[in-house]
């Protein structure tokens, strides 16, 4: 599935009399409904880029605390026509039945769409519910970690296209490119990301995530519970995802850039230099 489209447009230099009178193309993003059925039940319904749907509903579920990567079943795809709005998806899987219940209360309670990992969720306990602990930390040195967003920018064929999309990276912990997605949406990005690990058998405790956004706490979230031991974003986090990376023992490096990056307290035990970001 592609993931634009060509639309046309007229450039302005805001001087009128120096503006071309042709029109010129511009490839966008493509951004549809994708509306996810699990054992029958109409579950959510996610706009993202219509790629890689297999990839995004296996993550999407996993981090929905719904199922392991293993209980995840084939997931069908079918595009549905939507008249002058274009084209929406359905997919389809079936998990366990002893995931029945949960699947049911899920559904029933979910206010909103969106791929955060929080809609359903009732109340702030629930929302901030003890993250699983990583069984390891990260051994990728910083020259690793230069040479994966090194990687990730050479890979972003669907952001250098449209400078519309997020990209999630996965990197060994040499700093090699294994896998990336892309989509409009960051959560997107990671969720393709852990679904693709899952269903590729990619160990993602030997390697790390690289991602062209800020550090949200719901990336943590994610991260963590696909059992990711190191998080890297080219902007800076947020109180809360600094504090739940720290509780679950997540290593984060944050405004990574080509020349320097920010490691959150004690991410690199062995660089005296790295102080947190948020005080205790």
């Amino acid at each position: 599935m592609d993931g634009t489209q060509k639309i046309r447009v007229t450039r302005s230099h805001y001087r009128p009399e120096h503006d071309p009178a042709a029109a010129e193309p511009l490839a966008v993003a493509i951004e549809a409904p994708i509306a996810i059925e699990t054992n029958g039940i109409a579950y959510a319904v996610m706009m993202a880029t219509p790629t890689e749907i297999e990839d995004f509903v296996t993550g999407f579920l996993m981090a929905e605390g719904l199922a392991a990567a293993g209980e995840i079943g084939e997931v069908a795809v079918h595009p549905v026509e939507n008249g002058e709005w274009g084209r929406g998806y359905v997919a389809r899987v079936n998990l366990p039945p002893e995931r029945l219940a949960l699947i049911v209360e899920r559904a029933r309670r979910r206010t909103g769409d969106s791929s955060c990992g929080i809609c359903g969720i009732e109340g702030v306990e629930a929302a901030l519910r003890p993250l699983p602990p990583l069984s390891r930390q990260s051994a990728a040195s910083p020259e690793a970690i230069r040479r994966g967003l090194e990687a990730m920018g050479a890979a972003q064929t669907l952001g250098r296209e449209t400078r519309a999309t997020h990209a999630a990276a996965f990197c060994n912990e040499e700093g090699a490119l294994l896998t990336i997605r892309e989509d409009v949406g960051r959560h997107n990005a990671l969720d393709k990301l852990i679904g693709a690990l899952a269903r590729g058998d990619t160990d993602p405790a030997q390697g790390f995530v690289v991602m062209t956004s800020r550090c949200s706490y719901e990336l943590v979230e994610k991260t963590v519970r696909a059992g990711i031991p190191l998080l890297v974003t080219i902007s800076a986090p947020t109180d809360l995802a600094v504090r739940r990376a720290q509780a679950a023992g997540l290593s984060l490096c944050v405004v990574a850039r080509d020349d320097a990056m920010l490691l959150v307290g004690n991410t690199q035990p062995s660089d005296e230099g790295a102080m947190p970001l948020v005080e205790p």
